[in-house]
């Protein structure tokens, strides 16, 4: 059995955990403090995955994880040109596991309430992602709705 599925739970843990509790830095001292506790925190254990290509199938190394968060945040801060943050969630934020970071360029509506919400541009967790947008809108579904249209 795929150890990202949890017993008797087709969920993927992964996608339980995304859809889980979260807390945006709001504003960039914020992300800063944020940003100086997960380099104090970074090991070997973390995944880094660009949503939208495929998921990593390892962990990054602590130096791969610290290049990450500096360049991650210079690129935030040229293209999130706003005087507050807002783009960055973690689970927790000062033991985190699970950080999504939103691009500045696909934001729709990062917060608040939507019936389709962005997915984050970026993740960094601990547990092996799985293909996000797979795992929340199988393509099944359109299938069986064109079938069920056409036949």
């Amino acid at each position: 059995m795929d150890s990202n599925l949890a017993e008797n739970n087709p969920t993927p843990v992964f996608v339980d955990a995304f859809r889980g509790s979260f807390t945006s830095m709001m504003r960039w001292h914020q992300l800063d403090d944020f940003w100086e506790l997960l380099s104090e925190q970074a090991d070997d254990n973390w995944y880094i995955y660009a949503v939208g290509e495929l998921p990593p199938e390892e962990t990054v190394n602590k130096d791969k994880l610290l290049t990450f968060i500096k360049e991650i945040d210079i690129l935030l801060r040229q293209e999130h040109d706003e005087d507050y943050c807002g783009i960055v969630y973690a689970d927790d934020k000062t033991t985190p596991s699970f950080v999504k970071i939103f691009d500045p360029n696909n934001l729709g509506v990062s917060c608040g309430f939507s019936d389709n919400p962005p997915l984050p541009g970026w993740i960094l967790c601990k547990l092996q992602p799985v293909e996000l947008e797979t795992a929340l809108n199988p393509p099944g579904n359109r299938r069986r709705w064109w079938k069920r249209l056409f036949n």
